[in-house]
């Protein structure tokens, strides 16, 4: 059963890589301006707060940090707003473990408090849709949510879909099952282990109403924080 699973997970990755837009290094999608080097990415705007967590259109915006099928972990640096390359005992992270199954980022302008069991940061959203440059904002549907601890924190991850791919026609996680088998089993294979072992304990699913609800709340919780 192992086996099927990790099979299951190397096949979707693949096939993810090989869709619409071809995922290549930071330096050679995203313009050297905005590069001061190769830990950094300046974009046109804040990425943490220069763009609404949703849209007139209702769309949810996505920062990428992380490019599907890639292991490179970037994150949105709190104190500027710009993109780097998290550092581990001076080298730059990369996960041991299979790329990330979607495009995964963060919702600018959400905070989940610590004082109610969050990890602090934005929200953390995986997008399912073709491989996009680091740095890229998408607009994104949520379908749904995985609960998720780490080491005792809350850290849930957001399922999201992206305006123009096949996958923005799914509006929950049982029409997810249904139209493309065995993603969600693949989504809490990956976040069950990419860690290492023991260290991400998976909690169940919340459906595409529970997760709004999350979403509206760390939105208000960032507007406390910030005025």
């Amino acid at each position: 059963m192992k086996f099927r699973l990790i099979l299951i997970l190397t096949t979707f990755i693949f096939l993810q890589s090989c869709k619409e837009v071809e995922v290549k290094s930071a330096a050679e999608n995203i313009d050297n301006t905005n590069m001061p080097d190769e830990y950094t990415i300046i974009g046109e705007k804040n990425y943490l707060t220069g763009y609404e967590p949703i849209d007139a259109s209702g769309n949810v915006n996505v920062v990428i940090e992380i490019p599907s099928g890639t292991t490179a972990k970037w994150e949105v640096e709190k104190s500027t707003g710009n993109l780097k390359w998290e550092f581990v005992n001076g080298k730059p992270r990369t996960i041991k473990y299979l790329g990330y199954p979607g495009n995964y980022g963060m919702i600018p302008r959400t905070l989940l408090p610590k004082e109610l069991g969050g990890d602090g940061d934005p929200l953390d959203v995986i997008v399912l849709g073709p491989a996009v440059e680091r740095g890229s904002v998408l607009k994104t549907k949520i379908i749904g949510m995985l609960k998720l601890l780490d080491r005792g924190e809350q850290d849930d991850k957001l399922i999201a879909v992206v305006e123009g791919s096949p996958f923005f026609k799914i509006n929950s996680l049982a029409e997810l099952d249904s139209n493309f088998n065995g993603t969600t089993t693949i989504l809490e294979t990956f976040f069950a282990n990419y860690k290492g072992p023991e260290k991400m304990e998976p909690l169940g699913w919340e459906n595409e109403i529970e997760s709004k609800k999350i979403l509206n709340f760390s939105i208000e919780e960032y507007k406390k924080k910030t005025h």
